[in-house]
């Protein structure tokens, strides 16, 4: 039970973007080194982690420990992944209305955008070869992101879509 804390205390601890920023780290923790799911069984939790309530990191760490230790578990990995940020946003909540106006601190902050973006454009490519998107099938998430994009469609209303669609798909091919 501590190693599953322990563990999602220092994907939480060690991980700055949020939760799509957290998912090399994720899988280079769970699927590579203590192989507690495969990587499709982490493109499956991911799946579903973005469309359960809820942040999308613990939303993981709660799936991984509940598979590992049943509930005691999930709040174990729940706990690990929130506490972290918790302390993190509480000190900067503290400390940050007195610098948010210095300009070290400003550029600290512009230096972080494009890297956090990084971050988060890393794990979509590495998404996107496990979910074997290619060059027949890449036009769906096109759609999708431009429709969330462009014409603000709700991502529940694309991702109904897409559960809809990928169901006819599949009675159609049986």
């Amino acid at each position: 039970m501590l190693e599953l804390f322990v563990t999602f205390a220092k994907i939480g601890l060690f991980t700055i973007g949020g939760g799509y920023a957290m998912i090399p780290l994720i899988k280079q923790t769970v699927v590579d080194e203590k192989q507690w799911a495969t990587e499709e069984e982490l493109m499956d939790l991911i799946a579903v982690a973005q469309s359960c309530p809820g942040v999308f990191a613990v939303n993981i760490s709660v799936f991984i420990g509940y598979r590992m230790k049943r509930l005691p578990g999930a709040l174990m990995c729940a706990f690990g992944a929130a506490l972290p940020s918790f302390f993190i946003i509480l000190a900067i909540a503290i400390f940050f209305r007195q610098y948010r106006e210095n300009p070290v601190v400003a550029s600290i902050f512009r230096g972080i955008r494009p890297a956090v973006a990084a971050l988060i454009a890393a794990p979509v490519f590495r998404m996107a070869r496990t979910a074997k998107i290619n060059i027949y099938n890449v036009w769906i998430p096109v759609v999708a992101a431009l429709a969330i994009w462009m014409l603000g469609f709700s991502p529940v209303f694309v991702i109904l879509i897409a559960a809809l669609g990928g169901y006819a798909y599949g009675q159609l091919t049986k």
